[in-house]
C-alpha cells in the first residue's frame, strides 16, 4: 500500500515492496495530483504481486514505480565500473524520509542543516557518480574558511558519507566511499565544564567574544547548593504545573529532553524506588532503556504533580485547556493588530469556543520555549538549556564520590571522552587536594 506524506519540500510517497518501506519524492505539486500518483503506485504494486509485470534486471524499485512502469533506458542500465547517477538533492530527500521514523527529529533536523551547507558547495543537481575527494576537500575548505569548527565540517561530511552507504544500498549509487585521505583543521578540546563562579571570573577578565561566552556558559554545572536554589526558582517562576517537577526530573536524573518529553507515568516506580528512561541514542537502531534510582526529593515532587496530572500516560503534558494558548485556550479566533475591532461587540463577533485539546505529549519547541522563560527574569537565566542539568547531575554524583561505573549506567554513556568530561572535582576539593599536599 502506498502512502503521502507532506512536508515544506513537497509530498512524498512511501511504499512496501518485499517486506522493506521505500520513499521518493513527488516535490511541490497539488495534493489531487499526489493522490492520483500513489493510487498509480498502488495498481503498479498489485500488477507486481500478480506477476502481470516484471521490473527489468539493475533497475531499482524505486525507479520503476516514480517512472510509473517504465523507466527511461538510461536509468535501466548500469554497466560494470560505472556509478549510478542519483543527485545529491535526490539523496538528500530520500535518506531523511526514509529515516524519518528510525531517528530523533533532532537528530534528522541536523542532518538536513549538514546537507543544506553540502548542497551549497556542490549544488542539488549535483551527480553522485563524479563525488571525488576533491570535491569533498572543496567543501572542508570552504566551510573552514568560514570559521566554521572542524569538528562540524567534520560532521557534515561523516553525515554525507552515512547517507552515500545507505544509498549504495538502496541502489542510488555505485563505488566506495571516495572520502579517504581528507584533511581538516586542527580540533579544539571543548571547554571543561565549570560552575558559575569559575565563569564569571573568566568574562571579568575582559577580551572574549560573545561566541566564547556563549561557549563557556554552554560548559556550565551546577553545584549542589546552587542546583538547591535554582529548583526553588523555578517552582515560584513556573507557569504551567508540569514545568517544575519535569526540570526536577531532569536534574535528579540525568535525562536527555527527548527522554523526558517520551517519559511515561508507568515509568515511575515508586514502591521500587526508580525511573525508566527510554532511549534512542544508545544504540543504533534500536530503542533502549536504562533505569536511575529516585532521590527522595524527587519522590516528593512526583507526588504532588501526579496528584494534579491531568490525565493521559505521558508523564510531563499540558492540561487540556491552558489560558492564552494558541492551542489550548477555550476559545479561538481573537484578533490583533490594525485589523481588531475596536468595540467589544466587534471584537467577539469572530471569537467561538472551541473542544478541549487532547491530552497529548509536551513537544520540543514548548519545552524549550518553557525553560527559556521560566528562567528569562533573575540570575539563573544564564543556565544554557535542559542538558546544563544533565551536565550538573554528572557532576555532583562525580563530586560525591559515587562510582564512576554507576554514574555510566545512569547517564547511559558510551564512550571514554564521555565519561572523562565528567571526572572533574569541585574547585574547593581542587584546593583542598593541592593544600594537602603542598600546604
Amino acid at each position: 500500500m502506498a502512502s503521502l506524506q507532506q512536508k515544506k519540500s513537497g509530498w512524498y510517497c512511501q511504499f512496501l515492496f518485499e517486506k522493506k518501506r521505500y520513499t521518493f519524492a513527488l516535490g511541490p505539486v497539488a495534493r489531487e495530483e499526489a493522490e492520483a500518483k500513489a493510487s498509480h503506485v498502488e495498481y503498479l504494486l498489485l500488477r507486481l504481486r500478480q506477476g502481470l509485470l516484471e521490473i527489468p534486471p539493475d533497475v531499482d524499485v524505486v525507479e520503476f514505480v516514480r517512472h510509473d512502469g517504465t523507466p527511461p533506458a538510461k536509468r535501466t542500465v548500469h554497466r560494470a565500473g560505472t556509478r549510478r547517477s542519483g543527485t545529491l538533492g535526490e539523496l538528500r530527500d530520500r535518506y531523511l524520509a526514509t529515516h524519518e521514523g528510525a531517528h530523533e527529529k533532532s537528530t534528522l533536523y541536523t542532518a538536513g542543516i549538514h546537507f543544506k551547507h553540502l548542497i551549497e558547495t556542490l549544488g542539488d543537481d549535483y551527480r553522485l557518480s563524479g563525488l571525488a575527494q576533491a570535491d569533498l576537500q572543496k567543501h572542508i575548505d570552504r566551510r573552514s574558511a568560514r570559521d566554521v569548527s572542524p569538528v562540524t565540517v567534520k560532521k557534515e561530511v561523516h553525515g554525507l558519507r552515512a547517507a552515500w552507504n545507505w544509498g549504495r544500498a538502496a541502489g542510488m549509487v555505485d563505488g566506495d566511499w571516495p572520502g579517504r585521505g581528507l584533511v581538516y583543521g586542527k580540533t579544539r578540546q571543548k571547554p571543561p565544564f565549570q560552575t558559575r563562579d569559575e565563569i564569571r571570573r573568566q568574562i571579568a577578565c575582559g577580551g572574549l567574544a560573545d561566541d566564547q561566552i556563549a561557549e563557556l556558559w554552554d560548559s556550565l554545572y551546577l553545584t549542589s547548593d546552587e542546583l538547591a536554589s535554582f529548583l526553588d526558582h523555578v517552582k515560584a517562576a513556573a507557569r504551567h504545573p508540569w514545568i517544575h517537577p519535569m526540570i526536577c526530573f531532569a536534574a535528579h536524573t540525568g535525562a536527555r529532553r527527548s527522554e523526558l518529553l517520551r517519559a511515561r507515568i508507568a515509568d515511575v516506580d515508586f514502591a521500587g524506588g526508580v525511573a525508566t528512561l527510554r532511549e534512542k541514542k544508545r544504540v543504533k537502531g534500536a530503542l533502549t532503556t536504562r533505569r536511575v534510582p529516585l532521590s527522595s526529593f524527587l519522590v516528593g515532587v512526583l507526588g504532588t504533580w501526579l496528584a494534579e496530572h491531568p490525565g493521559g500516560v505521558h508523564l510531563f503534558c499540558h492540561s487540556a485547556v491552558v489560558a492564552r494558548s494558541r492551542k489550548r485556550s477555550s476559545t479561538t479566533g481573537h484578533k490583533n493588530g490594525k485589523s481588531r475591532p475596536t468595540n467589544l461587540e466587534g471584537r467577539l463577533e469572530g471569537v467561538s469556543r472551541r473542544d478541549a485539546a487532547a491530552i497529548a505529549p509536551l513537544t520540543v519547541s514548548e519545552a524549550s520555549d518553557h525553560f527559556a522563560r521560566t528562567l528569562r527574569d533573575g540570575e539563573w537565566s544564564v543556565v544554557p538549556g535542559w542538558h546544563a542539568l544533565r551536565h550538573s547531575f554528572a557532576s555532583i554524583c562525580a563530586s560525591k564520590g559515587v562510582d564512576q561505573r554507576l554514574v555510566n549506567a545512569w547517564m547511559g554513556h558510551q564512550t571514554l571522552e564521555q565519561q572523562q568530561r565528567y571526572q572533574h572535582l569541585f574547585p574547593q576539593q581542587q584546593q583542598d587536594a593541592i593544600r594537602s599536599a603542598f600546604g
